[in-house]
């Protein structure tokens, strides 16, 4: 039997994914792994777990799977990380990871170098967030010199996967785009902008469109993780843009909507549209003809483990908080919550920004506090669709994915407050193993273009909008959008040092 192999390196661990060429889910398998906060607001992770993480992903998947025929492998990962190389490929410090907040002051300075945020949009057509790759490699320039000065190379996560899989040095243009140094108009880097920022070009490495074969499994990759050495490698792609592909979400209308540990809204673009204030993120898609636009929450499904772990003395499964949750009715009984535990990013790009629930009473229980989280995260996704609207995404349907769209419930918050169909796609709940595993198939002409491979996503669930919930949503989520404001001089008080003990 054929297949193409699918790895994604995820934040908490690594799935690796073969389908046949119908599109079809042969096996998975995924292989988990922690990460590092030695300080508030950082986050960090060995590259090694990775490796590791995927030697036993790829060979858990293999073993459900014997004597299958691997035609090309996908590569997808954990966007934003710095994974920095010595001359000789050796890793100097863990991975400084995308949800990371310790590079503000870098950020700043860049903007303000590159003439202000519109020189930037200029530039990029994105803002140089806090998390992005360009403002950590700054960073470790201004606070680890020493380290700095042995940099030869920076990759992130996937491309790190992809070193040790061919030892080859590769991005591809998703990926790219969120480092915060590429011109995503032009499909390459932002020479100007890297020579402003005093950055040797050297470090950044060759960069290719998703679906180019960018090496193959060598014998020492063919060794370390179990598979056919000359097997050819895609370049891939990020996990918030390979997604969508994943999800089937390739023609304008459709939105793509991911509850993991972020929260993400996508859609796909046939130009590379403005980026008005660059409170969206506008990057290449996986589809050399197209872009990809989307607006990143950092915690919407991170918020639902925090709450259980923290909030609920038993630690419930998440099955039956959920279903805890749908005893409460839409609003929650009036109650509120901001998803910004780990900072913001859109429509907010605050690293000070700070969760809270609104109009606790004492009538309030578990499962208002839980539905009124769920909600949260899905206010985050609708205050980034009016960011959308202007640009002509109007959102006719919603495609979930990500562990969340497991969740009826989820599901039907969302078809509710976007009013319109949500489904569930065959394969998007394999996350961005799916897609990656789409792009491999598109790299070897298994498909002829990323239209026809999208038509693998078949829909499975569908949940359509109640209007008598969606009249609660709409008032409620007026409410949600005036408290950022109000709050926000009071979260970056709160952020001073005499509370950082």
């Amino acid at each position: 039997m054929q297949a193409l192999l699918g790895i994604d390196i995820g934040t908490s661990g690594c799935k690796a994914l073969l389908i046949g060429t119908n599109g079809a889910v042969i096996a998975a398998d995924t292989a988990t792994y922690p990460l590092s906060q030695p300080r508030p607001g950082w986050t960090e992770q060995d590259p090694e777990l990775w490796i590791e993480g995927a030697r036993k992903a790829v060979a858990g998947a293999l073993a459900k799977a014997p004597g299958v025929e691997i035609l090309c492998v996908g590569l997808s990962g954990q966007m934003h990380g710095l994974t920095p190389l010595d001359a000789d490929h050796r890793v100097l410090r863990p991975a400084i990871l995308w949800n990371d907040q310790r590079n503000g002051a870098e950020c700043a300075a860049l903007t303000e170098a590159a003439g202000g945020l519109e020189g930037l949009l200029a530039a990029t057509n994105n803002r140089m967030l806090v998390g992005y790759t360009g403002g950590k490699i700054l960073w470790m320039r201004n606070h680890e010199p020493e380290l700095f000065a042995r940099m030869a190379l920076m990759l992130n996560p996937k491309d790190y996967l992809r070193l040790r899989l061919t030892g080859e040095v590769a991005s591809e243009v998703s990926d790219a785009s969120g480092t915060g140094f590429f011109d995503v108009r032009r499909r390459q880097w932002a020479a100007g902008l890297i020579e402003t920022a005093g950055i040797d070009p050297a470090l950044l490495p060759p960069v290719f469109e998703s679906q180019e074969i960018t090496g193959r499994i060598s014998a020492k990759g063919a060794a370390l993780f179990g598979l056919p050495e000359g097997v050819p490698v895609a370049g891939g792609g990020g996990d918030s843009v390979i997604q969508t592909i994943g999800s089937g979400v390739i023609a304008p209308g459709e939105l793509q909507t991911t509850i993991g540990t972020a929260g993400i809204l996508a859609a796909a673009l046939d130009v590379p549209q403005d980026n008005p204030d660059g409170k969206l993120q506008v990057f290449c898609n996986v589809a050399a003809d197209k872009w990809h636009c989307m607006g990143v929450s950092l915690n919407a499904g991170g918020a639902m483990g925090w709450y259980r772990d923290t909030l609920c003395a038993d630690a419930p499964p998440f099955e039956q908080l959920v279903a805890e949750a749908a005893e409460s009715p839409a609003g929650a009984r009036g109650l509120l919550f901001l998803p910004y535990l780990n900072g913001e990013r859109c429509p907010h790009p605050d690293p000070s920004a700070r969760g809270a629930f609104i109009g606790l009473t004492a009538r309030h229980r578990r499962a208002d506090l839980t539905r009124a989280l769920m909600e949260g995260v899905v206010h985050a996704f609708a205050d980034m669709h009016a960011l959308m609207r202007p640009m002509g995404i109007d959102g006719r349907i919603v495609k979930a994915s990500g562990g969340g769209a497991r969740s009826a419930l989820w599901r039907q918050i969302q078809a509710d407050m976007f009013d319109c169909d949500v489904v569930t796609t065959e394969g998007a709940a394999e996350g961005a193993a799916f897609g990656a595993a789409l792009v491999a198939g598109l790299a070897v002409g298994v498909w002829p273009d990323a239209a026809t491979a999208a038509r693998c996503c078949r829909d499975l669930t569908r949940e359509s909008p109640d209007p008598a919930a969606a009249h609660v949503h709409a008032r409620a989520h007026e409410i949600y959008c005036s408290l950022y404001p109000a709050l926000s001089d009071s979260f970056a008080a709160l952020g001073d040092a005499i509370f950082d003990q």
